[in-house]
């Protein structure tokens, strides 16, 4: 990566939606060490991921405004004046997405419209980078899957990621709106959800690893990548800084591919104890299972020079020590 971040975004002002999440506060983190102006936006929804615990040591160093990005009428004032925006605000949970579909299409499609609009009338100059999923893929038809392959969401969820995607990449044709996207494979690090399985299923299981119980497998042959929080993190730096990215869609992925029966082996290894159980996946989420997954990155490196740097047993060896610190803010 020959972009200099600093040069790109010191005395920058820069919005991120969802900026008290995982991946949001990690991202803040980095631009306040840059000596970017950083505005977070958050609507603190208890099932959405928003934890003040994330801004710890930041929080006089950004600005935090507690608002929804369905509020379509507070959006202009956000936007005006920004020169980049990284729109990770997002409803993430695929069983959620089935149960209550409407607040899934509110959230991941009419608002990511509604932010689009609100960047056309207000600031047509800002940089958007929108994180988007490789659950749009759906069930793959090969491996591993590129920007190529088909969209095939078996999810609302996935649905209403892919049309936020679409809105974003047409204001960029339509509008000039210099937005581009990011697919992001299992994110994983300090500040990721633990206390449920709506972001990731890992998650629970590093929570049960600290609380000294058992955690449940599903399957455990599925095949998945991992990408670590400082990896998603440059490559979201590295869309927002370079010019090449706009109007495009990237994959990221992870260094290493894993089953889940592997993955749970590794972490009780690092751990130095643990078990866990290998259970039937449950009927109702097989419906919207895509089996084995991992995500060819190569545009990405080739266009913008990211590659992940962060080996998988690094990764869970540092998330799992940050959570035998930090577990009882975030259950």
């Amino acid at each position: 990566m020959a972009v200099s971040f600093a040069k790109v975004f010191a005395a920058r002002r820069v919005l991120i939606t969802g900026g008290a999440g995982f991946i949001g506060s990690n991202l803040a983190r980095r631009l306040v060490r840059l000596g970017a102006t950083v505005t977070l936006v958050d609507s603190m929804i208890p099932e959405y991921g928003g934890n003040l615990r994330n801004l710890a040591g930041i929080e006089r160093k950004v600005s935090l405004n507690v608002t929804d990005v369905r509020q379509a009428h507070g959006l202009p004032d956000l936007v005006q004046g920004q020169h980049f925006l990284f729109n990770l605000a997002g409803q993430t949970s695929h069983m959620d997405s089935m149960t209550d579909p409407q607040t899934d299409l509110e959230i991941n499609a009419k608002a990511q419209l509604s932010i689009l609009e609100a960047c056309r009338r207000h600031n047509s100059r800002i940089r958007v980078v929108f994180a988007s999923t490789r659950q749009i893929y759906g069930r793959p038809d090969y491996l591993p899957v590129d920007e190529k392959h088909p969209a095939r969401p078996v999810d609302v969820n996935g649905i209403n990621k892919l049309a936020g995607e679409s809105y974003h990449l047409l204001y960029h044709e339509v509008h000039g709106i210099r937005s581009c996207v990011l697919r992001l494979t299992n994110t994983i690090g300090p500040g990721m959800r633990v206390k449920d399985a709506r972001q990731t299923f890992l998650g629970v299981w590093l929570r049960c690893l600290v609380e000294g119980c058992p955690f449940e497998v599903w399957g455990g042959g599925q095949i998945r990548d991992f990408t670590y929080i400082d990896d998603a993190v440059d490559a979201l730096l590295l869309a927002a800084a370079s010019p090449a990215a706009a109007g495009r869609v990237f994959n990221l992925g992870g260094r290493e591919r894993i089953s889940l029966r592997g993955l749970a082996d590794l972490l009780i290894e690092i751990n130095g104890g643990g078990r866990y159980v290998t259970r039937t996946y449950p009927p109702d989420r097989r419906k919207i299972d895509i089996g084995d997954f991992y995500a060819d990155y190569g545009l990405i490196e080739r266009t913008l020079g990211w590659r992940p740097r962060t080996r998988l047993r690094t990764a869970l060896a540092r998330t799992l020590a940050y959570y035998r610190r930090e577990l009882r803010h975030y259950v």
